[in-house]
């Protein structure tokens, strides 16, 4: 009796309790020999309430990201990806850091990168340097602000903001509450592409669509070619990254020019080989 060939690599993905889209856009991106692993966790968003960030240590300990380290790393996995860039982009580059370094000791020596860290790696590979950001329709003023705030310590201030409008159907629904309402469900990649089209200023060096939980994998080769930009999405640079980290094959087809540059050297060999991939213009991530 034949089983099925092993995963030449193994991807972990920490998501928040509700948000389905990682695994839908991850899957859109399935790669031949390559799994894809999740374990969820409580959106630390208080009830009827803006999130603006949590401690790094705080998220990286609590009992079900713990458990979802601890069980990630026993499964195998080759590296564990935290879907949630909101937590970086309120905390910056020191989050990123400081969860990364709490996260390992849970993750069985399992390499662990934030969401953040992938797409800005991945801007950098691209040589993007003014990104236009195309925020969720659930993201709201702080999140701007942290956004634009996180970009420009990594060294690409955005040229703009837009954010995808859900239309009049959710016109009176506070924005913060929008996702836990289905808003996750209502965002259409072609809808995607036509409102940053009608919006994309010229000064846009690349397209940046942050949010694990927004929809936007199927616009990027459509946006690509409309517009002659690389274009970045969340579960997209994780995905890449990823792929780099793990020693996996390439990227699919129908997720951009991102999947045909070099990513971060593999986890067992980033320590030694960090100075030639900063050189090649890739990111090694923060240890």
């Amino acid at each position: 009796m034949t089983g099925a060939s092993p995963a030449t690599a193994r991807l972990g993905a920490l998501v928040i309790h509700n948000d389905p889209v990682p695994e839908i856009e991850l899957g859109l991106g399935r790669v031949p020999g390559v799994s894809v692993h999740a374990a969820r966790f409580e959106c630390p968003r208080p009830v009827d309430g803006e999130y603006t960030g949590s401690a790094a240590r705080a998220l990286a300990e609590a009992p079900d990201v713990v458990r979802g380290l601890d069980q990630l790393g026993r499964l195998g996995a080759d590296c564990i990806a935290l879907c949630f860039g909101s937590s970086s982009f309120f905390g910056g580059q020191d989050f990123d850091r400081e969860f990364t370094e709490v996260a390992e000791g849970f993750s069985h020596g399992v390499p662990v990168f934030t969401a953040a860290t992938a797409m800005t790696a991945a801007l950098r590979a691209g040589g993007v340097r003014r990104p236009l950001a195309v925020m969720p329709p659930w993201f709201t003023e702080p999140t701007f602000r942290a956004t634009e705030e996180y970009l420009a310590g990594a060294g690409m201030p955005p040229c703009g903001l837009l954010q995808f409008d859900l239309g009049p159907r959710w016109e009176g629904v506070a924005r913060y509450n929008a996702f836990d309402l289905g808003a996750r469900w209502e965002v259409h990649p072609q809808e995607v592409c036509d409102q940053v089209l009608r919006g994309l200023p010229g000064d846009a060096d690349g397209i940046l669509l942050p949010g694990s939980g927004f929809r936007s994998w199927e616009a990027i080769v459509s946006l690509e070619r409309e517009t002659g930009l690389p274009v970045v999405t969340s579960n997209q640079a994780v995905l890449w990254y990823g792929l780099a980290l793990a020693g996996g094959p390439a990227g699919p087809p129908g997720g951009g020019r991102l999947m045909d540059r070099p990513g971060p050297p593999p986890a067992g060999r980033a320590a030694s080989e960090g100075a030639d991939a900063e050189g090649a213009g890739a990111a090694v991530p923060a240890r």
